[in-house]
C-alpha cells in the first residue's frame, strides 16, 4: 500500500511541474508583449554565476502612490499604456484585475514585499563571461497573460535591440 502511495504523490507531483511549465510555454507564445525600462545594477555571484539585478522604472512610478499600509506587503495590478514600439509607461494602480483596459494598455501583477516592489523576477541570469554583453540591457522584455500574469523573457538594449549573444 505504502508503494502506492509514494507512486500515485510522485504522479501527481510531476503532473504538476508539467503543468506549469505548459503554463509558461503559453505565456511566452501567446502573451502580450511589453517591454520595461530598467534601472539595473550588475553584480556577481560566486554561487550562482553571472547575473543583473534588476530594478524596473515603473518601480519608481508606482512607489508614490501606494498607500502606507500597503508599503510592507500588498499585491496588485498596474495599468500600463503601451506606446508603438511596445513600451510601457505608468498609467494607473489597481487593487483588482480591471475587467477592461483599451488596446494600448496592459494590466500588470506586482507585489510588494518588505517595501520592495517586484514583477516577475528581480535577477536575469546569463552565461559566465557575458557580462558586457548584458550591461547595454536598458529593457525588460515581458510576456503578459490576460491575467496579468508576467515572465520576463529577455532583455533588450537602447531602441529596443535584441542583445548579441
Amino acid at each position: 500500500m505504502r508503494k502506492y502511495m509514494v507512486l500515485i504523490i510522485g504522479l501527481f507531483i510531476l503532473g504538476a511541474v508539467n503543468v506549469s511549465i505548459w503554463h509558461k510555454e503559453q505565456l511566452l507564445a501567446n502573451g502580450k508583449t511589453v517591454f520595461l525600462a530598467l534601472a539595473p545594477v550588475d553584480p556577481r555571484s560566486l554561487m550562482q554565476g553571472d547575473y543583473m539585478a534588476l530594478r524596473f522604472k515603473l518601480e519608481r512610478d508606482i512607489a508614490p502612490q501606494l498607500t502606507h499600509d500597503k508599503t510592507q506587503n500588498a499585491d496588485g495590478y498596474v495599468v500600463v499604456n503601451v506606446n508603438a514600439q511596445g513600451v510601457g509607461e505608468f498609467a494607473q494602480l489597481q487593487d483588482n484585475l480591471p475587467d477592461a483596459v483599451n488596446s494600448q494598455q496592459v494590466a500588470m501583477r506586482y507585489r510588494v514585499r518588505e517595501g520592495k516592489i517586484k514583477f516577475a523576477t528581480n535577477a536575469f541570469f546569463f552565461e559566465e563571461g557575458k557580462g558586457d554583453i548584458y550591461a547595454k540591457a536598458r529593457y525588460g522584455e515581458f510576456r503578459v497573460a490576460d491575467d496579468g500574469e508576467l515572465l520576463l523573457h529577455d532583455l533588450r538594449g537602447e531602441d529596443l535591440r535584441i542583445l548579441p549573444k
